[in-house]
């Protein structure tokens, strides 16, 4: 960066990409056909501007480049920046987006449909290339909407729809393995946190662990033990779903948590009251977080691949940038990762 003094005062002037030029004694024309990596330019060219640009802190102005078609950012949508397993999500889009210039932008949209759409219709005014909508509460409708007008990859949800992409785990499967684990144990009467919904689609990751666990709980004869606690996926609805476990006139001997937020959201209410889990109750997270392996956590929960979601959102959104048109969904395995927050009931 080139130093500018005014007024008795040192600010830094922005290179641009005529400075470039001149440093590499070439044409503008030229150092702007490397920066757009144009066909034509020879490796000896090329070597050459990247040297000045290396040399003189060259950084492309991000609004020029989106004038050949592309401002190179990525829009990704969270209900919150609470919640851990997010950051594995947006590091698995990071690794893929790097390695094309492209940069992320990550915006919470809140918990309500209206505020998602305003934060949605707000990046796409911002000219992102593409979005990545992490679980989002949208309707599907509003999501084909949003998929006609920019390339659109939705994470968690599973999808059918023909004009969008998306990458999920098998929720269904997840909430198994937590009742497998549990009965395993010698556990029986079972709570699961929901994640509320205002309008219940079938297509979201809480209604499928839902399904998954009364299937599950069903099929082993325990239809009856099977207590379902409306709260949210969040570090308070998880505070809030302990009061609504207390009040139950059947004590619970395990809760499923839906999602590792909200276990950690329970686990932190309990030792506010100096309760502990297990021996209050065993309790089971979802998304394996990374927060979730602390040695004094140690939350049994069930890894969804996180990073993989992430990486594989994020390749499928250069795809659909770059053309492809034919939907892709995805659905990854997951698997059961067991700590010290589960244990035998007691007697």
């Amino acid at each position: 960066m080139q130093e500018v003094r005014t007024a008795g005062e040192v600010r830094q002037k922005r290179v641009t990409i005529v400075d470039v030029a001149q440093h590499a004694g070439v044409s503008t024309a030229s150092a702007s056909k490397v920066l757009r990596n144009a066909y034509g330019v020879s490796e000896s060219m090329r070597e050459r501007v990247q040297a000045s640009m290396d040399a003189l802190g060259y950084r492309p102005h991000r609004p020029a480049r989106g004038m050949r078609g592309r401002t190179f950012t990525i829009g990704m949508m969270v209900s919150d920046i609470d919640n851990p397993f997010f950051s594995l999500i947006a590091d698995g889009i990071s690794s893929v987006l790097r390695q094309r210039d492209y940069e992320l932008l990550i915006s919470p949209g809140g918990y309500e449909a209206a505020s998602q759409n305003a934060v949605v219709d707000a990046l796409i005014d911002h000219q992102m290339d593409g979005l990545i909508l992490v679980a989002p509460v949208v309707g599907g409708d509003d999501l084909d909407r949003i998929a006609r007008e920019i390339p659109l990859v939705i994470v968690g949800r599973h999808s059918h729809s023909e004009v969008l992409d998306s990458v999920s785990g098998d929720d269904e499967r997840g909430s198994e393995l937590v009742v497998d684990h549990l009965v395993g144990l010698g556990h029986g009467r079972i709570g699961f946190v929901t994640n509320h919904q205002d309008r219940v689609e079938p297509d979201r990751p809480e209604s499928a662990r839902l399904a998954g666990f009364l299937k599950a709980m069903a099929s082993r004869g325990l239809a009856d033990d099977a207590v379902v606690i409306d709260s949210r996926w969040s570090l308070e609805g998880g505070r809030n779903a302990v009061a609504m476990v207390d009040s139950l006139e059947t004590p619970l001997t395990a809760v499923f948590a839906g999602a590792d937020v909200t276990a950690l959201g329970i686990m932190s209410e309990l030792w506010e009251q100096r309760r502990a889990v297990p021996a209050t109750y065993s309790l089971v997270g979802y998304d394996n977080s990374r927060i979730s392996s602390i040695g004094p956590i140690g939350l049994t929960t069930v890894d969804q691949s996180g990073f993989e979601m992430g990486e594989t959102a994020g390749r499928l959104l250069l795809e659909r940038i770059e053309g492809r048109v034919d939907a892709s969904h995805v659905l990854l395995r997951p698997q059961l990762v067991a700590r010290t927050t589960t244990a035998p009931p007691e007697r």
